[in-house]
């Protein structure tokens, strides 16, 4: 059926909306595709349900095509399973949380592994049943602490997950690969430019863990690759730690005078100039910067965290999220210091860090920070540091944590050249969980002995709602936003301009014909002038748009391709096979 802009429940804006950061959610709401209803809460209107729609078609078909079979759980679901697995804990603030009218606990589910894991042990009790995958499309719910970003980062959104559950680690090898070629087919037929990189599984758990990340310059993500092929979310990427140095050989530690150094940048100079090295300059690189965090637990409780790194880095706060996970990160504040009066500001020391340490503040170090290495670090003193501490000599950190910057440049772990830094968008993450959830929750089943197994499981998720705002991202220009053929709400738009009565006609014939054929069509059927159908119809963004106007009186109709610009003047007699040919390929 013939959709006409004249009944279509559409109001196009002309101004971007106030709290638009970028430029998917600010031609997403412009053209009429999504409203917003509260912070990270949008409505859908008839042309972004399209296209959510052709999101989920493309999603189903590549899972079908791999044998994984459709469910759906409830959003609102019970406190028990989570509390099984920890959750209910780990979560913390990110899961909305209520109370039924009786007093029971419930959540809005913000993903579904407890469920699908109940569900399977429910039902299935042997090795004959596996290996077997299930997935759903649904509506997810997360309490973000900032929504931003329109539909990139909302507090609801609409998530396919899937499971794979196997009898061993070598049939969850077999369900991971064939889950990981299945998002590669979806992803090339979304039309985005995406990597697959190395991840970090954080709270999820399990071994290999890879995201496939939509490359936008908006994107949330920092990514590293190399030219051997080397690519990974930075959360993940790992520093090799150097090889250790004999302990002897330097000078003793000693405490010095540093007046006037609040920066590295001046410490530097300063002990350049007054405790020159004798084999070469002081660097930043030779300072040893001790930063300290809270961290929140789930349970409520906070704990000082101090982080030893070389002086010229700086910790990342999302390698440090991710690290410490389900934790949160807090900066640590001056009441904080007051707490912990063992600790000068500016001048923290390892001597007053340590769980052995009259602070008991725990004392994690960088990886370069290893046994021999020498140090300027502070000196615990207002206005002093000390010079020439030897790591394993002087001091000894209570373990190792990654969460130091990865800078352009940056060596790739496994040596394959310099690292390249890059944005990108989430949009699709896959996990080996192995057998977390399956020992909480009990699921076994009888191998081919007779003997009890624990099943193995993988975890399998793609943004669906996200995608709608990463293709939005990609493909928009300053004119709006510009749909690859898959996902446009429609396949051509049929503009009827200027006044004459036949202009009309032959526009209704037209759209008649290609509904008839099997096309879906937006008639613009208006009594508008030209400029405004023409700038509706390059901010709505379908694939191709059909002018019929004053090209009529010479037999011709014109066709614009709204991704490249490009348009000719197309014999009338010609223009349904032309659309047609065009629009099928």
């Amino acid at each position: 059926m013939i959709t006409r802009m004249s009944h279509l429940f559409v109001r196009t804006l002309r101004d971007d909306p106030a709290d638009a950061e970028v430029p998917s959610h600010r031609w997403l709401v412009r053209a009429g595709y999504i409203r917003r209803v509260a912070p990270g809460i949008y409505s859908w209107l008839p042309l972004g349900l399209r296209v959510l729609h052709n999101v989920e078609r493309i999603v189903r078909e590549e899972m079908d095509a791999i044998g994984a079979q459709e469910v759906h759980f409830p959003a609102l679901l019970p406190r028990e399973p989570y509390e099984a697995t920890n959750r209910w804990t780990e979560y913390g603030p990110n899961v909305f949380r209520l109370k039924d009218r009786k007093g029971a606990d419930m959540l809005l589910g913000p993903t579904h592994e407890e469920m699908f894991t109940l569900m399977v042990k429910d039902l299935y009790s042997s090795y004959k049943d596996l290996p077997l995958s299930l997935y759903q499309i649904q509506t997810k719910y997360r309490d973000e602490a900032r929504p931003r970003a329109g539909i990139l980062r909302g507090r609801e959104f609409v998530m396919k997950d899937s499971y794979s559950f196997d009898i061993d680690d070598a049939g969850l090898e077999v369900s991971y690969q064939l889950h990981r070629r299945a998002y590669i087919r979806i992803f090339e037929r979304l039309g985005l430019e995406y990597v697959i990189v190395k991840a970090d599984a954080g709270a999820m758990g399990g071994s290999a863990s890879e995201e496939f990340l939509a490359v936008a310059e908006n994107g949330e993500d920092t990514f590293v690759r190399s030219p051997g092929g080397y690519a990974a979310n930075v959360e993940a990427v790992t520093v090799p730690a150097p090889e250790p140095l004999p302990v002897g050989g330097a000078p003793a530690a000693h405490v010095e005078d540093t007046p006037d150094s609040p920066t590295i940048e001046t410490l530097v100079a300063l002990i350049n100039d007054r405790f020159p090295r004798d084999d070469r300059p002081w660097t930043a690189a030779d300072t040893l910067k001790n930063v300290v965090f809270v961290l929140r637990h789930p349970d409520g409780r906070r704990e000082p965290l101090a982080i030893g790194l070389p002086g010229d880095r700086e910790v990342d706060v999302k390698r440090l999220e991710s690290a410490v996970s389900p934790a949160e990160v807090e900066p640590f504040t001056d009441a904080d210091f007051q707490a912990n009066p063992g600790l000068v500001k500016g001048y923290i020391g390892p001597a007053a860090l340590g769980t052995t340490s009259a602070s008991g503040v725990r004392y994690l170090c960088d990886p370069r920070v290893v046994a021999g290495t020498r140090w300027v670090t502070g000196a615990n003193e207002p206005g002093r540091h000390v010079l020439d501490l030897v790591c394993g000599r002087d001091f000894d950190p209570d373990g190792v944590i990654d969460v130091a910057e990865v800078r352009e440049g940056d060596p790739a772990p496994d040596g394959s050249g310099p690292l390249t830094l890059a944005r990108g968008i989430e949009m699709g993450h896959i996990f080996q969980l192995g057998r977390k959830y399956a020992d909480a929750l009990g699921l076994q089943v009888l191998d081919q002995s007779g003997r009890l197994v624990t099943v193995t499981m993988g975890s399998y998720g793609v943004g669906v709602s996200r995608a709608v705002a990463a293709v939005a991202e990609s493909t928009a220009d300053e004119k709006g936003l510009a749909w690859p053929r898959e996902l446009a709400p429609f396949d051509l738009t049929v503009l009827a301009t200027g006044k004459d009565p036949a202009v009309f006609e032959a526009a209704e014939k037209l759209a008649t014909e290609l509904d008839e054929a099997g096309l879906s069509v937006l008639l613009d059927d208006r009594k508008a002038s030209p400029g405004v159908k023409f700038t509706d119809a390059e901010l709505l963004g379908m694939p191709t748009t059909v002018v019929v106007g004053r090209g009529l009186a010479d037999g011709v109709v014109e066709v614009r391709d709204r991704r490249s610009g490009l348009s000719e003047n197309v014999p009338v007699a010609d223009a349904l096979a032309r659309l047609i040919a065009t629009v099928r390929g």
